[in-house]
Formats: structure tokens, C-alpha cells, sequence
């Protein structure tokens, strides 16, 4: 099977076709994590996205259920520079190919990554299609015509199309018990929540102000997701309400609507964050977290001025917002993901703010 990656700007990359034999169109990032393929690939946060891997071997570790970070692969599609078809863990169900190819997504090896991250870093995410075929290729011209005519994430609600359906309650015999919004939560939120002895109710994105309250809640998590966070301002109004009423804690796009739910506003940035090693610095205790972050959007510093939020930590690397907490109200967000585990545990301290939170209130 052959491969053919396509960006908005009219570059062509050739490699060898694995997963399905089909076409997918998306924002082509990259990621530069050099392990975690299984939870970047059922990320939801990368619902409307082709995904780039620049660390040159990808599936050298197979596949296994555990790692998932959803129900399902949420990539439209999947760039790497070689698949591994023989993969060595004890734990390993089926081969990155079949993992693929069981949800239907299509994927390309063969293509320089490192190159094309580079060309992503100078003029920003683009617009891209992915096409795997056996005997008819495609018309290039077409599928360029397609890949420059399909919208922008920018432009699309893309939490509706990964949040949960109904309502599920996960009861632990704790304490205390939050209410989750999910605008496209990843487990290991929940499980950090879980190990915390928290009882959760998991909520779909466009639960009302009225329904949470009913549940009488201790506090309430608003998740990570996808896309633009202007474009799911039904749960900014939802979160705008909330405020000041019990404990709020934002993860990543949680983190950007607790901004515009105070008024702060937010941009989409050139490239983004994604990957386990980036550096963030605590204003408050001046440490030093390595953390890992899927975004590519981000809070407006200039913004916060009345809103209530004061910066709790900065992206060493360029300097952008990467925790906000009230100085009045229990409300605390990171843009990093506290839960992720790029080596050391110690950016859990959030969830041990917020657990503070629900004792006290």
C-alpha cells in the first residue's frame, strides 16, 4: 500500500501507506514525545488533527488496551518515519498497523518527520490530507483543492464530537464528589481523581449550570478537548455561572475557558505544545516541572487584568501562560497536564490544591 501526505501550501510527501487504505483530512501538528504513541493516538484533544510523531520509531512497543486515553483512536490520521512491525513487549496485544487499521485510520511511514516538524515551526500547523491506496492513486490537484477547502479547527466545535453521550458515575465511597464536565476527558484525569478517593459524576459538554448544581456537587473539573475554545461557549457560559459558587479546577482546554468564562481571552498560537518535555516554571514555590501538554491554543496574559486570576506559572520555553489560580475564589487551571507523567509525579500538587479545596468548602 502507497502513502501520500498533502499540506494547504502544495508540499507532497511519499512514503509507504499502513493502517487503513483511505483518505483523512485534518490540521497536521507533531508531537515530540519519544514514547506514548498509545495515549497520544486516543487523545481526544487530537479529535480534527493528522498527527506527526518526530521521534523517528514509532509501535516498537506494540499495542495495549491500558494505555488509552479514550474508547478510541481520535487522530483523523497518523505520520511517522518507520512503523515497526515486529513489536517487543510482554504486554503487547496487536502491532501499531492493525491498531490502526481496526478503527479505520490511515497512516504514512517513510516520511522525514523531523523535517516536516521543521517546516510546521516556521510557518505554523496547516491544513493537510493523508490518502493510503493499493492500485488507483489519487488526483493531486483534487485532493489539494480539498485539503485548502475544508475548514479550519478554528471554525468547527469539535467537543461535541468526543464528549460522552450521557451521564456516567463513577463512586468510589469517597469523601467528596465532583461533577466532570467532559469536553473530551483524558482517563488519566479520572484516574488521578479516582486515586484521590473523589467520587465523579462525568457530565456531557452542554450539561446546564441548573443540572450540575442539582447534583450537589463538592466541586466541579472542567476536562481537556479539542480544538478552539471560543467555539464551546455553551460551557463557557455554563463555567461563567459556576463561578464563585464551589471549587473549579480547568485542565488544558479547561484551563482556557475558566479565562473566557472571567473575561481573559485567548489565541491560537503558531505551532503549539505537544509533546512530554516541556519545561514550566511555578511562579509561587520558583520549581521547575517537566510536564506534558496537547494544545494549541492558549490564554492572553495581557487579558487577565480584572478577571481575578493572577499567573501562577510560564512556559520556560516561550514565556506563555501555563497556570492561572484566583486570588480570591477557589479556582485553580493548568494549560500543562498535571496527571501526565513525563517521569516524575510532582505536578499532581494541583490535584492536592483542589482536593484542599473540597475539604474547606
Amino acid at each position: 500500500m502507497k502513502g501520500i501526505f498533502v499540506l494547504e501550501d502544495g508540499s507532497i510527501f511519499y512514503g509507504k501507506g499502513f493502517g487503513a487504505e483511505g483518505e483523512a483530512y485534518g490540521e497536521a501538528v507533531f508531537c515530540t514525545a519519544m514514547t506514548g504513541y498509545e495515549e497520544a493516538l486516543t487523545d481526544p484533544s487530537y479529535n480534527g488533527q493528522i498527527l506527526i510523531m518526530t521521534y523517528p520509531l514509532i509501535g516498537n512497543y506494540g499495542i495495549h488496551e491500558s494505555s488509552f486515553q479514550s474508547e478510541r483512536i481520535q487522530v483523523e490520521g497518523f505520520v511517522v518515519m518507520e512503523a515497526c512491525e515486529i513489536p517487543s513487549h510482554y504486554r503487547s496485544m496487536k502491532t501499531i498497523h492493525k491498531f490502526l487499521s481496526d478503527y479505520k485510520i490511515p497512516a504514512i511511514e517513510g516520511v522525514d518527520t523531523r523535517a516536516l516538524t521543521i517546516k510546521i515551526r516556521k510557518y505554523g500547523v496547516m491544513k493537510s490530507a493523508l490518502i493510503t491506496y493499493t492500485n488507483n492513486p489519487p488526483n493531486l490537484d483534487e485532493v489539494l483543492i480539498k485539503t485548502r477547502n475544508q475548514r479550519s479547527t478554528s471554525e468547527i466545535d469539535l467537543v461535541s464530537e468526543v464528549t460522552t453521550k450521557g451521564v456516567k458515575r463513577i463512586d468510589v465511597k469517597g469523601k467528596y464528589e465532583v461533577v466532570l464536565i467532559d469536553c473530551g476527558v483524558k482517563r488519566s484525569i479520572i484516574n488521578a481523581l479516582i486515586k484521590r478517593g473523589v467520587n465523579i459524576i462525568i457530565v456531557p459538554a452542554n450539561t446546564s449550570y441548573e443540572e450540575i448544581i442539582g447534583y450537589d456537587p463538592d466541586g466541579v473539573v472542567i476536562s481537556n478537548g479539542p480544538g478552539d475554545p471560543i467555539r464551546v461557549d455553551y460551557v463557557i457560559n455554563t463555567v461563567r455561572k459556576l463561578i464563585g459558587k464551589l471549587p473549579l479546577l480547568g485542565i488544558c482546554l479547561g484551563h482556557q475557558i475558566l479565562a473566557l468564562a472571567t473575561g481573559a481571552k485567548t489565541y491560537k498560537m503558531k505551532f503549539g505544545h505537544r509533546g512530554i518535555n516541556h519545561p514550566v516554571k511555578d511562579l509561587i514555590t520558583n520549581k521547575l516541572y517537566i510536564t506534558s501538554q496537547n494544545h494549541g491554543f492558549a490564554v492572553d496574559p495581557l487579558s487577565l487584568n480584572g478577571t481575578g486570576f493572577k499567573i501562577s506559572s510560564i512556559n520556560v520555553n516561550d514565556q506563555t501562560v501555563e497556570g492561572l489560580i484566583h486570588e480570591e475564589l477557589p479556582i485553580i487551571s493548568t494549560q500543562y497536564h498535571p496527571e501526565g507523567h513525563s517521569g516524575p509525579r510532582d505536578a499532581e500538587y494541583v490535584f492536592d490544591i483542589f482536593l484542599s479545596w473540597l475539604r474547606e468548602y
